[in-house]
């Protein structure tokens, strides 16, 4: 029996050891609805579902290391981590030049813009005249503005105290990942539609990618994957609800405006039908 088990474990063994695992580093942050990273270590959230399908589809195992943000691109250039996210071509920074980075296609849209209070939305830069902003972010459509003294950059620690700091006018707007700041409004409990993204401010749009130095082959399976299953992550991106409210023909627009439309058009369709 010994000499049949040796011989076993001598077949399985390098099956079990070929296995292909990768180190995904992803952010340890709350950024949901995109992903959080619990007190556990726990990775979740849309990009985790995501690239577990992926890696389900592909026949590898993604392992997730939580890191924090500053230190997340160090890890990625020095072959800490297998793949990084999330990441994106744009977001250059002298560390990155002469690098071999590889990205993938955009995995989900975001959009980094200003919300305001109600009452002030749409009434353009002249009432924006103190800006919270977490430290560290660099608001570069604000730059110049903020530089020439026509607004002051509010440095805030978390996007909460940005929160009551514009409900209790100590600022005139958030600039913030405006998903994310709508999911916290919205399950904040105290907070819920204090706060509302305006469309008419200058604001930067993006999209969140995958990326790596060493693994270049696997990102192209990871692109055709997204490809080949667009509606299977079309549903995800519903489910999360992460594009919701930045690629809605409504973006930007007050809520009253919206449930303005929506009548006039259920009126018309009514009025076709009869």
């Amino acid at each position: 029996m010994k000499p049949f088990l040796c011989g076993l474990f001598a077949i399985l063994l390098p099956c079990a050891a070929s296995a292909e695992t990768y180190v995904v580093g992803v952010e340890k942050a709350q950024f949901l609805p995109y992903y959080t990273v619990d007190a556990q270590g726990q990775y979740s959230g849309y990009a985790r579902e995501l690239l577990d399908r992926f890696a389900a589809s592909a026949g590898v195992t993604f392992v997730y290391r939580p890191i924090a943000t500053q230190g997340l691109l160090d890890e990625l250039l020095s072959g800490g981590v297998d793949f990084k996210y999330p990441d994106n071509a744009a977001w250059g920074t002298s560390a990155r030049l002469g690098k071999n980075i590889s990205y993938s296609s955009a995995t989900v849209d975001y959009i980094d813009g200003v919300l305001v209070a109600p009452p002030q939305h749409g009434k353009g830069l002249e009432q924006l005249k103190r800006l919270a902003v977490v430290k560290g972010w660099t608001p570069q459509q604000y730059s110049a503005a903020i530089d020439a003294g026509q607004i002051n950059q509010v440095d805030s620690d978390n996007l909460l105290t940005m929160i009551r700091s514009a409900v209790k006018k100590q600022a005139d707007g958030v600039y913030y990942n405006v998903e994310v700041a709508l999911y916290a409004l919205n399950n904040s409990g105290k907070f819920i539609n204090a706060l509302q993204f305006d469309a008419g401010l200058p604001y930067n749009r993006g999209s969140f990618q995958l990326s790596t130095i060493q693994h270049a082959p696997l990102l192209k399976r990871f692109d055709q994957f997204l490809a080949e299953n667009q509606a299977e992550v079309q549903t995800l991106k519903a489910k999360y609800r992460v594009e919701e409210n930045i690629n809605s023909e409504f973006v930007g627009l007050e809520q009253w405006k919206i449930d303005f439309i929506k009548r006039q058009r259920a009126k018309e369709q009514a009025a076709k039908k009869g």
